[in-house]
């Protein structure tokens, strides 16, 4: 008896998991891919260009010139660099081409290179909230390296938090206070 009710639970739990496959949001939203396609796709759009496959590439390649931090790594992936090791761009421009929208083309670059659907963006810190002092070396560099800054007399953390609390009203975006 002990047995038979084994069974019926596996074959319930099977049954589960045939009918509610993984939800859309587990799955990688190529979030990077999706937002600098997307850019590119309307760029061309504007420019009124003849979305011809060599237009395309020549254009890519342009626009991957210009690129940092994860868009120029997904350029890399795709070829649109001088020093990728792969060359995948057409499978970029085809499609494109043809108008097929930006999540497919990811969809299907993300088949021939999962590393694609990989690539996130790095969230945004408060620098309000957040107390400087407290972060590693290390990633107090990152903020000023994605800010596109240097500290070239820092020689203690606390020259970096200071450089940083200097540069940060450059950097931030002004919140936006409505007073009643």
């Amino acid at each position: 008896m002990a047995r038979s009710w084994w069974r019926v639970a596996l074959a319930a739990l099977s049954l589960a998991a045939c009918a509610f496959p993984p939800a859309r949001g587990a799955e990688a939203r190529c979030e990077v891919c999706q937002e600098f396609l997307g850019r590119f796709y309307s760029s061309l759009k504007e420019k009124h260009s003849d979305f011809s496959v060599a237009s395309i590439e020549n254009e890519l390649v342009k626009s991957c010139a210009d690129t940092k931090g994860k868009e120029n790594r997904l350029c890399y992936y795709i070829g649109a660099t001088s020093d990728a090791a792969t060359k995948i761009i057409s499978e970029v421009s085809r499609p494109m081409s043809a108008h097929i929208p930006v999540p497919k083309i990811c969809e299907k670059l993300k088949k021939i290179d999962l590393q694609i659907c990989e690539l996130k963006f790095e969230r945004n810190l408060d620098l309000t909230s957040v107390n400087l002092s407290k972060m590693r070396v290390a990633e107090l560099k990152k903020i000023l390296d994605s800010w596109g800054e240097v500290c070239q007399a820092c020689f203690e953390k606390t020259d970096i938090v200071n450089r940083i609390r200097e540069l940060a009203p450059k950097h931030t975006a002004p919140t936006s206070r409505t007073e009643l």
